[in-house]
């Protein structure tokens, strides 16, 4: 499996653990950056791990920001990514089940790296349940 990452100067810390961890689990990572804590634009690293992601150069992203908002707001411009910002199991679970996400976005204010970890655990281990939600993500692809 493949999981591309990308972050801006707030998240590079939070996304290089993030990057030993799933190293750690065999799993292959593609880093787009940023490669420093230095002051980037969020909007860059978003899209370019979204792009990733919807050309199939990897199975799911992960992106890190602040917030984690602006940069999942970056993903999601691109058509066929549906990157949830999230901060607790629960909503990794039903992102999941019900929206099919392929990406999730970490706020490195709101997300340690042992509940990053808990969090992509879950993620990757939780499938969609298809059914009634394909529809409404068959929506989302198209662009309503």
């Amino acid at each position: 499996m493949k999981i591309v990452l990308g972050s801006d100067h707030a998240g590079f810390a939070r996304k290089e653990e993030i990057k030993a961890y799933l190293e750690s689990q065999g799993l292959m990572v593609i880093d787009v950056g940023c490669f420093s804590a230095e002051r980037v634009d969020y909007p860059d690293f978003g899209y370019a791990a979204a792009k990733k992601v919807a050309s199939k150069e990897a199975d799911y992203g992960i992106v890190v920001c602040f917030t984690g908002i602006g940069i999942g707001m970056a993903a999601n411009k691109v058509k066929g990514v549906r990157c949830a910002t999230v901060a607790s199991l629960d909503q990794v679970d039903l992102t999941r089940r019900h929206n099919d996400a392929n990406m999730l976005a970490f706020g490195a204010k709101y997300v340690d790296k042992d509940l990053a970890f808990k969090l992509i655990d879950k993620f990757l281990e939780t499938p969609f349940d298809g059914g009634r939600h394909q529809a409404r993500v068959d929506k989302l692809d198209k662009g309503c």
